[in-house]
């Protein structure tokens, strides 16, 4: 089975999470914590800047290691590193996702989380 490697950011402000929206693929429409696959050489945490610089036109900073999370998926296996980040910006600028929103604790089930997601969420109740 073909193995992904991917990072998260779990950007918090306040007592909301920020969450995107798939705006292609297969998994479109569904939402999840920003990112994407690391690049050969990349620690995890550069990964995680650059895409959020790609992704959202914004910097963050990395507070801690949230966790990381195994899930297959039909046709792949993820591996995804999630990290807990703030913002350094004020301003996001949606280039690759549908839509975006923060949520509150109380607001995370009233959305569709990518099922290697639905994981990070059960992590951060945990953890608050």
């Amino acid at each position: 089975m073909k193995q992904i490697e991917v990072v998260a950011a779990i950007i918090r402000k306040e007592n909301s999470v920020f969450a995107t929206q798939r705006g292609y693929g297969e998994w479109k429409d569904w939402w999840e914590f920003p990112g994407g696959k690391m690049e050969p050489g990349e620690t995890p945490e550069e990964a995680l800047k650059r895409e959020i610089r790609e992704e959202l036109s914004t910097e963050i900073s990395i507070d801690k290691c949230l966790c990381t999370v195994e899930h297959d998926y039909p046709t792949f296996h993820l591996t995804m590193h999630c990290y807990v980040c703030s913002l350094l910006t004020a301003s996001l600028h949606l280039n690759e996702h549908e839509a975006a929103r923060w949520l509150k604790r109380d607001e995370l089930d009233s959305i569709k989380w990518l099922p290697a997601d639905l994981k990070v969420i059960e992590r951060l109740r945990e953890d608050t």
